[in-house]
């Protein structure tokens, strides 16, 4: 019933910059907050950045300055501004989205949802 749908992941050399999106659908879901995680070979899934319907942030701090998320809540998505790209950002990008259920405006599921992933690759 619930779907996170990533985009915007490719190849791009050092500097250059890329913008993810992440929309999330279902049948009146509400949304406490998105973010992205990330994970490169060899090494754990780390939180990237995260933003509440609210509108409080959070950043890695190896993305403080380059990176920048934001949220379109009517749309239920999320962006992820990438600048200053470096290689060491190459990961597969996943979506993440924090559903909450209750009040009359939020009657669907509650629970912990991810999107498939998008590769970004970054040369040197």
């Amino acid at each position: 019933q619930v779907q996170l749908v990533e985009s915007g992941g490719g190849l791009v050399q050092a500097g250059g910059s890329l913008r993810l999106s992440c929309a999330a659908s279902g049948d009146t879901i509400c949304i406490s907050a998105m973010g992205w995680y990330r994970q490169a070979p060899g090494k754990e899934r780390e939180l990237v950045a995260a933003i509440t319907s609210g509108g409080s942030t959070y950043y890695a701090d190896s993305v403080k300055g380059r990176f920048t998320i934001s949220r379109d809540n009517a749309k239920n998505t999320v962006y992820l501004q990438m600048n200053s790209l470096k290689p060491e950002d190459t990961a597969v990008y996943y979506c993440y989205a924090d559903l909450i259920a209750g009040g009359s405006s939020c009657r669907g599921p509650a629970g912990d949802y991810w999107g498939q992933g998008t590769q970004v690759t970054v040369s040197s």
